[in-house]
């Protein structure tokens, strides 16, 4: 991102990245309470604000994604007191929409694994060799980018990231981790404009597609 911070805490319209992601998922009605995995020693978390909508909590992030999924899973295991749905979702991703948060609840709710939001691929798809060079096009059916959130059971998400650990498996996202331990969770189609902030330019992009939220709801 070319900045002096992580990028979750750069400005975006008003907010940090991390608040505008917060206030979308606080002001959510179904939504009944927040964790957030933090760096230790992170020095810009206590500088931002916290919505007052929704309970907030706090775990210490790890070394890659699916270790701060871990903890923060630990975390609320130990005050949910049963096996809620959680919904795990990027701190980069502050543009999700309330529809398809509500569109996830009303798809997997009743579904025995759970799943994840994501788009369809649409765009012709190229595989290369190391030297850039096409040797084939991927048929694109049945392919998607997947998103944010990934909703699953607490204990089952948090069993399968631990096995993957312990078998030292890579797992990129909780819906990899569930993969490999036999589910097979659900994709629903989300909005493109959820986008994950990574370049600099996405950060105007973002602010557009919130502007342009506003204006519709």
């Amino acid at each position: 991102m070319q900045s002096d911070r992580p990028k979750q805490y750069l400005q975006l319209d008003g907010k940090t990245v991390i608040e505008q992601t917060l206030q979308r998922l606080a002001t959510h009605p179904r939504i009944k309470g927040i964790v957030v995995a933090i760096a230790p020693n992170d020095p810009y978390w206590s500088e931002i604000t916290l919505p007052a909508d929704c309970p907030i909590h706090i775990a210490n992030g790890g070394e890659q994604r699916a270790d701060s999924v871990f903890n923060a899973l630990t975390a609320l295991a130990a005050i949910s007191g049963d096996d809620p749905w959680v919904l795990v979702h990027d701190a980069a991703r502050p543009c999700l929409r309330h529809q398809d948060i509500d569109l996830m609840l009303d798809s997997l709710c009743g579904h025995a694994v759970g799943g994840i939001l994501g788009i369809p691929v649409n765009d012709t798809v190229k595989r290369t060799n190391a030297e850039h060079e096409i040797i084939e096009t991927v048929c694109r059916q049945g392919l998607w980018r997947a998103s944010t959130p990934q909703m699953f059971r607490l204990l089952s998400l948090k069993q399968a990231l631990q096995t993957a650990k312990e078998q030292q498996l890579t797992v990129t996202d909780e819906a990899s981790a569930m993969e490999l331990a036999g589910f097979q969770p659900m994709m629903v189609e989300g909005h493109s404009d959820n986008i994950k902030i990574t370049l600099p330019q996405d950060l105007a992009l973002a602010s557009l597609f919130l502007r342009q939220q506003g204006e519709a709801s």
